[in-house]
């Protein structure tokens, strides 16, 4: 197809550039944190089966052990409560893992203040300004909060709590509902702030995201190299039946020329 063959030839010439907006996943990655009460996903673990020795001479394999929602990560609508009888994450559409993006960058205020809340009238003042949200695209929110490499700065937890950036609420329920994006992705361990356990409902990007069958991406990194507006995602999750989730390779195409 001519435009398939255009695509390929716009990729070797860096017409379109390839991102990868995925954060590597090792024992170090950062995960969630839920208080002690709840159950706690799994870190990244690797254990080796063989490396060209006597358990196999020729080939270097692993096993691998981590939780569904552990690193760059997809959040199928099972996930939460609000969507329990939605699409886990084998089931997502094949048509919502290539889709619209745009960029909305609030880096300069959470430098100011890490617990600062994405409100409706900060998605509208980028509308006002770029033009209409895509139909079943993804918002994803620039924070800055990818340069946080290490659990304690990706948590962040004080005294009081957990400090990080997200949506707020209403704004939440507004992409759930009123939206014609398909879901949010972010740069920090999961779609919700800090502190959104204290928020009513509590985490509330999975609260009504799920609940009206639709996606979060988390720990994104590199979205300083893409436009406001104009890229395509990829996101690959695994196909794992019955799933929750599943830690994804994130890509973008972003047109260069």
């Amino acid at each position: 197809m001519p435009v398939l063959s255009d695509l390929l030839a716009a990729l070797r010439s860096g017409a379109v550039e390839i991102v990868d907006l995925t954060a590597p996943l090792s024992d170090k990655t950062p995960i969630l944190e839920l208080p002690e009460q709840f159950g706690q996903t799994a870190r990244f673990e690797l254990e080796q089966i063989s490396r060209y020795d006597d358990r196999g001479p020729a080939w270097y394999w692993n096993n691998f052990r981590t939780g569904e929602h552990t690193g760059t990560h997809f959040d199928a609508p099972n996930h939460w409560v609000t969507g329990k009888d939605l699409a886990d994450i084998a089931s997502v559409p094949v048509g919502a893992l290539v889709a619209p993006a745009v960029v909305l960058d609030v880096t300069e205020q959470v430098a100011q203040n890490p617990d600062f809340l994405i409100e409706v009238e900060h998605i509208e003042a980028f509308v006002a300004e770029h033009g209409p949200l895509p139909e079943g695209g993804w918002l994803l929110c620039r924070t800055g909060w990818s340069a946080r490499t290490t659990q304690s700065e990706m948590i962040n937890r004080d005294e009081d709590g957990p400090h990080s950036p997200g949506l707020s609420a209403e704004a939440a329920r507004w992409v759930a509902e009123e939206s014609p994006l398909q879901g949010i992705g972010v740069e920090t361990v999961g779609t919700d702030a800090g502190a959104a356990g204290g928020f009513d409902p509590v985490f509330p990007c999975h609260h009504y995201l799920m609940g009206n069958g639709k996606y979060g991406l988390s720990q994104l990194r590199n979205l300083d190299r893409l436009p406001p507006t104009g890229a395509v995602v990829i996101a690959s999750p695994l196909k794992i039946e019955s799933g929750s989730g599943s830690p994804t390779r994130v890509l973008a195409l972003v047109d260069r020329s």
